[in-house]
């Protein structure tokens, strides 16, 4: 990472995007589109230039390190050739079926996901895979530093660049979210224990999921399982696909009175508890298993224009607004019922993730890792500064050396 001596005038980079970016943890977001049209390569490099690129200054910019040990944001000219991709998939019979285009481009995609950025160049890279597979006719993968901005914003991002097809002239919108109504929010029908649960209730979770978070992250480990091997190196995997009916998911967000979320964490959890299973006959259903899901903190119900985030003083600015939740992966018994009921799995996962919602410990973790991040940088500072000092010191030493030498002399 480039070093500047100077960083005044330059954007800092924030607390959740320097962990994002580090030397232990580097998170990317690969995002896909599947065209029924094939693109022009000129169009495409021009529209990637003249319309992606101005979106944000993130996208023409590096991350330095200032003086002080903080990183900051740093424009740079931009090479469009180093940052646009078009891979060419070839069999080794020729022509390649659509079919053997998808194993191709399931590899290609395992293959950039594991590879770092460049250095010196901004964090972003388009690739266009122009062979037609099962599902399209050309595909478009977006692979985006996580530390350039949130889902939030780059959807905004996504949103600023397309045209409605009925008329362009109007800015492409998203319905926005509703609350689904409860049949218990009657305040009348609210005895007097559940008040006073619904008031200590934040209080003991968010003394209990701070104490956890800070366990989970110093001392207290998962066990070793399929999902988890104990290597500090990173080890590769293999990308796989699956399709949900988004009809369906919503109709068991309705009968469970949970959120979209909701149902599809509990899918996941519930996948990789059999999965784990499957692979190993050591493992079983009630291993200690630890997700880390991301929280949206944006307190907004739709999105909002990107020429609205990137303005001082944005109520939704751009940037990563989230926090990190320890959400234990549920356990299960082969003789559970929620083993065979998916749907009561799917219920212990909202429950486990309401309560996480309902404390203040991933605000206070926050606070705490900015403060961490402060001190860390207060000491490189420090560092410094006795280094120089040292260097000083021997500088002047030697100087009087000399000195007294030339005297002898």
């Amino acid at each position: 990472m480039e070093l500047i001596k100077e960083d005044d005038g330059l954007e800092p980079v924030s607390p959740s995007g320097q962990y994002l970016n580090s030397k232990v943890m580097s998170v990317s977001i690969l995002g896909i589109l599947e065209l029924e049209i094939p693109i022009d390569d000129s169009q495409a490099m021009s529209f990637f230039r003249d319309i992606f690129l101005p979106i944000n200054p993130r996208f023409s910019s590096i991350m330095v390190t200032g003086e002080k040990g903080a990183r900051k944001w740093k424009k740079v000219g931009v090479n469009m050739e180093n940052h646009v991709h078009v891979p060419s998939f070839s069999s080794p019979k020729g022509s390649s079926s659509p079919s053997e285009n998808d194993s191709f481009l399931k590899s290609y995609i395992s293959q950039i996901a594991m590879q770092p950025f460049p250095q010196g160049q901004p964090l972003w890279e388009i690739h266009i895979i122009k062979c037609p597979t099962s599902e399209a006719q050309e595909t478009l993968i977006f692979k985006l530093h996580h530390a350039l901005g949130d889902g939030y914003s780059l959807v905004a991002a996504l949103l600023s660049c397309l045209q409605r097809a009925d008329d362009p002239s109007l800015p492409v919108t998203s319905p926005s979210v509703k609350k689904f109504s409860s049949a218990n929010k009657d305040d009348r029908n609210i005895g007097l224990r559940k008040v006073v649960s619904r008031c200590f209730s934040p209080l003991v979770n968010t003394v209990r999921d701070f104490g956890w978070s800070l366990l989970k992250s110093t001392c207290v480990k998962d066990d070793l399982s399929p999902i988890r091997s104990g290597s500090e190196s990173l080890q590769p995997y293999s990308v796989s696909t699956i399709t949900f009916s988004l009809d369906q998911i919503k109709e068991i967000k309705s009968r469970l009175r949970v959120t979209v979320n909701d149902v599809i964490s509990g899918v996941i959890f519930l996948a990789t508890r059999l999965y784990m299973q499957r692979v190993s006959t050591n493992s079983n259903l009630s291993t200690n298993s630890t997700a880390l899901v991301l929280l949206n903190t944006r307190n907004l119900r739709d999105y909002k224009p990107v020429r609205d985030m990137v303005r001082p003083n944005s109520e939704s600015p751009w940037g990563n607004h989230f926090a990190f939740l320890h959400v234990p992966i549920p356990k299960v018994k082969p003789s559970d019922s929620q083993f065979s009921d998916p749907l009561k799995f799917v219920h212990k996962t909202h429950e486990v993730i309401k309560r996480k919602r309902s404390s203040f410990g991933v605000i206070l973790t926050g606070k705490l890792l900015e403060i961490m991040q402060k001190c860390r940088n207060a000491e490189v500072c420090a560092r410094r500064d006795d280094r120089l000092s040292k260097n000083a010191k021997y500088a002047k030493s030697d100087l009087q050396n000399c000195y007294e030498c030339a005297l002898v002399c």
